[in-house]
């Protein structure tokens, strides 16, 4: 690779990483906001004009506040902890094309930070290892409490993740590849493969909720239960490290479904407004690109709202409840979507043959 293209990954690579803690910052402020709404409060307003300064009071607050460790806790892997949990999820993003291409002096450059013939299992292997943070500080923290949350996590996120990844085996077989960039190009226009799996998109998107351990599936962090799960001896900027990388995966999940199924950065109409913008290829190319980039971050937002939407609104699985829909309902619905979507292509390929 020359050296001009090693240039531009790092920069794209530290622009994603800045709009991901960017996003996953004020999510905190959404979260509160969209709360206050569906409560009908106010919410938080006083710092900055519309409470918009609230998430840099709240980071300030997290820097500045006392470090307490455990006298009796692993201080190495009490420290280790968090810190695994924000680099796993960060490193999630890498593979998801947020954009498709543009064209700068003649240089095709691809809006995604790495192109990866695997992307799909690049993303769930990753995505796996997040709960190995949770654990670990969970472990460390030597409290009952703690100990009792990660596991939680952990027996979560191995039951969910075969319903899910049951879930995408559907989508792979209709486009043929693990590529997300492929994934994404063969969706182009309005042709986006919710329409080709919308059961595969529930048990994917029911599958998110426990992956993130978001409500109704927030059983690792359960107050009334757990006092404050796995971070519950945490303090200061630990403690918003694990609170970052909830959001940070929330940000992942949703741009892997806007992926998925929803069409990533395409459009219905897009090569004819790419038309009617200019009669220049490059130009057209470029802005439609542009466009392409503001609806995978529409798509990203909408998702992200959702998440908070359902939080506000549905009460808390008890644990039996949470076992039983991920191991006795989603996996079963999720073979039987691959036999469905199995047999539909076939049924296709003979119809066509």
């Amino acid at each position: 690779m020359e050296s001009v293209d090693l240039i531009y990954k790092a920069i794209y690579i530290l622009v994603i990483f800045g709009i991901t803690l960017l996003i996953a910052t004020y999510s905190t402020y959404a979260e509160r906001k969209v709360a206050a709404f569906i409560q009908d409060r106010i919410g938080p307003n006083r710092a900055g004009p519309f409470g918009l300064l609230q998430p840099l009071a709240d980071a300030g607050k997290m820097f500045f506040k006392e470090e307490f460790i455990p006298a009796r806790s692993n201080k190495t892997l009490f420290i280790v902890g968090p810190g695994v949990a924000m680099l796993i999820a960060c490193m999630s993003s890498a593979v998801i094309p947020f954009g498709d291409m543009l064209i700068i002096n003649g240089r095709e450059l691809y809006l995604q930070a790495i192109e990866v013939n695997i992307g799909v299992l690049y993303v769930f292997g990753v995505v796996s290892l997040g709960v190995y943070g949770i654990m670990i500080g969970g472990w460390a923290s030597n409290n009952k409490f703690s100990l009792l949350g990660a596991i939680r996590a952990a027996s979560q996120n191995i039951s969910y993740e075969l319903a899910m990844g049951l879930s995408i085996i559907a989508v792979l077989m209709m486009s043929g590849t693990l590529s997300l960039r492929e994934i994404a190009a063969q969706q182009a226009g309005f042709n986006w493969n919710i329409w080709y799996q919308p059961l595969g998109f529930i048990i994917f998107l029911v599958c998110a909720f426990a992956e993130t351990n978001r409500t109704p599936f927030d059983l690792p962090e359960c107050e009334a239960e757990l006092v404050g799960g796995y971070h519950t001896e945490y303090s200061s900027m630990k403690l918003g490290l694990y609170l970052f990388a909830e959001y940070i995966n929330i940000f992942v999940a949703s741009a892997v479904m806007s992926t998925l199924y929803f069409g990533a950065y395409n459009f219905p109409f897009m090569n004819e407004l790419g038309a009617l913008i200019s009669d220049d290829p490059v130009t057209a190319n470029n802005v439609i690109t542009v466009l392409g980039v503001i609806v995978m971050f529409a798509k990203i937002f909408f998702f992200i709202f959702f998440f908070m939407w359902v939080r506000w609104t549905l009460p808390r699985f008890r644990y039996d409840q949470l076992m039983k829909l991920g191991w006795q309902i989603l996996i079963p619905l999720a073979i039987f979507n691959i036999l469905l979507t199995g047999g539909g292509i076939l049924l296709f390929d003979y119809l066509r043959g």
